[in-house]
């Protein structure tokens, strides 16, 4: 009995140093990703010329997000923020959509953010990486002009 408690001992203490040596699921996140374009549901003269997202580890275990949008004039449009992936919601600098953000990693390689901008609730953004690692899918959740709930699914490819 004793030897097949230590096995069990020794089991657990591999899964949970396993477990700790990284966050779950967050290096299938990791990297630059861009945007299909071709695929926004805007009309071509007034589509972005580019959109990439970067997700990088910050210190303290929290994750580093740059969202970069290039007009179709060619300016460049940042947000930026450092969260930690509990819900607490952090300052978004920068000068897209949103001023506040909180992230959760509910699973693997799935990252739900949600943004508000001067108190205002904005988007939610479902981040899902493909088991393929090399592809992405944002589901942008918010509420139109009438009120009534939008969803946009936007695809993405890694670029790094």
């Amino acid at each position: 009995m004793k030897f097949l408690s230590s096995i069990l001992v020794a089991i657990a203490l591999t899964q949970a140093g396993a477990a700790s040596s990284e966050p779950v699921g967050r290096s299938e996140l990791v990297g630059k990703w861009a945007v299909d374009v071709s695929r926004l549901p805007i009309p071509a003269p007034v589509r972005p010329k580019s959109v990439t997202v970067t997700f990088a580890e910050a210190e303290g275990g929290r994750l580093f997000t740059r969202v970069e949008v290039v007009d179709p004039s060619g300016a460049v449009n940042y947000a930026e923020s450092v969260a930690e992936l509990n819900g607490t919601p952090v300052v978004v600098k920068g000068n897209l959509e949103a001023d506040t953000a909180a992230a959760a990693m509910p699973a693997p390689g799935v990252l739900v953010m949600q943004l508000a901008r001067a108190g205002v609730p904005g988007s939610t953004r479902i981040y899902t990486v493909a088991t393929d690692r090399q592809s992405m899918t944002e589901t942008a959740a918010n509420f139109g002009e009438d009120g009534r709930p939008v969803m946009r699914t936007h695809y993405f490819s890694r670029v790094q």
